[in-house]
């Protein structure tokens, strides 16, 4: 089963910017590559839901953003690493909360956590002055 690596995170004053990054391997294909999956990237304020953040499907045709990253957060591939990257500026408090990186080979984006079938371990953002 496909293994996703997740580093980054910590600790940043509001206003300062992260990039977490995300590395797949053990490809169940062995020609496969990070271009057999859409993934997103979603998060989890102690006491709430997981809530999907970005989704950049597999195929390029979709890339969604939640309204509260818009503009703040983007996402970048590095095929020839097999990582993904999600890159936060202008953090704000509110963006404190566990970060995971998910993957899916369907080819569609649902920012939804079911939707999704392997996950990173999770990396913590702490965003506090």
């Amino acid at each position: 089963q496909l293994q996703l690596e997740q580093s980054g995170g910590g600790l940043v004053e509001p206003g300062g910017s992260l990039r977490l990054s995300c590395a797949a391997s053990d490809f169940p294909r062995f020609d496969g590559t990070l271009d057999d999956y859409t993934i997103g990237w979603f998060r989890q304020a102690p006491g709430k839901e997981r809530e999907g953040i970005t989704c950049d499907s597999k195929s390029g045709s979709t890339y969604q953003v939640a309204d509260s990253v818009k503009d703040r957060f983007t996402t970048a591939r590095d095929n020839a690493k097999n990582t993904v990257y999600l890159q936060m500026n202008t953090l704000k408090a509110e963006d404190t909360g566990t970060y995971y990186c998910a993957a899916t080979s369907r080819t569609l984006c649902i920012l939804s956590a079911p939707f999704f079938e392997s996950w990173g371990q999770g990396t913590q953002v702490t965003v506090s002055s």
